[in-house]
């Protein structure tokens, strides 16, 4: 037992610091690869993405996305509590319906370090990834990396890859309109489609429209959209 308990607590202690000089790692450079990734290619999808750095991305693409799946994004430290409270009381009361709660943090932390789906040793992990990307980068840093690694559409990662393949455009150029339809497609890429565009597109987009009106003049987001 002393044995297989060393054995354990090395394993342990080498998994730790590896993922720790990770998320240092990806502090500075993309992800090689994420698990999301790999899965759209066993499902046959070709892998279209292509990193950029965050002054290549529009402003309006930054705005749309913190309309659309966190506008407390500048202020929190990683968790909507609220939004957390309100999920569970909502899901409590809807046993065929799930409301999620997640931040654009949390989003990263499962699409960087983890895995899609639910359980609660995903989402234990999920905390502790979402903490220390919190404590370790910016929230510009995980806004681009947001930006670079979420899923768009079928096989299409990060909003330069969308960008090309709905727009023929660069992500820098992307329109307030354009950056609303591809962030009203984030809840599920693959059923909400950007082209052709879906009615669940067009059910959230004047919505997420308003949003980014209201949310454009707050001095925090504008310290992170520029």
């Amino acid at each position: 037992m002393q044995k297989a308990w060393r054995i354990f607590k090395r394993i342990f202690l080498i998994l730790f610091i590896s993922q720790l000089i990770y998320i240092f790692f990806c502090k500075w450079i993309n992800p090689p690869i994420t698990v999301t990734q790999v899965v759209s290619l066993a499902q046959g999808y070709v892998l279209k993405r292509d990193y950029i750095s965050y002054d290549q991305m529009s402003p309006n693409i930054k705005l749309a996305v913190m309309a659309s799946e966190d506008q407390l994004f500048p202020e929190h430290e990683g968790f909507d509590m609220k939004a957390i409270e309100k999920a569970i009381q909502y899901n409590e009361k809807h046993a065929n319906r799930r409301r999620g709660a997640s931040t654009i943090s949390q989003q990263v932390a499962k699409n960087v370090f983890l895995w899609q789906g639910g359980g609660f040793i995903r989402k234990g992990l999920e905390v502790y990834f979402t903490f220390m990307i919190e404590k370790i980068w910016s929230k510009k840093r995980i806004l681009e990396t947001y930006l670079n690694v979420a899923e768009m559409g079928k096989g299409i990662f990060g909003i330069q890859a969308a960008s090309k393949a709905y727009f023929n455009k660069n992500a820098k150029n992307l329109t307030r309109s354009e950056a609303a339809k591809v962030a009203a497609s984030l809840p599920n890429p693959k059923m909400y489609t950007v082209k052709p565009i879906s009615k669940k597109v067009l059910d959230r987009y004047d919505d997420i429209m308003r949003q980014m009106n209201n949310l454009e003049g707050d001095a925090d987001i504008q310290k992170i959209i520029k």
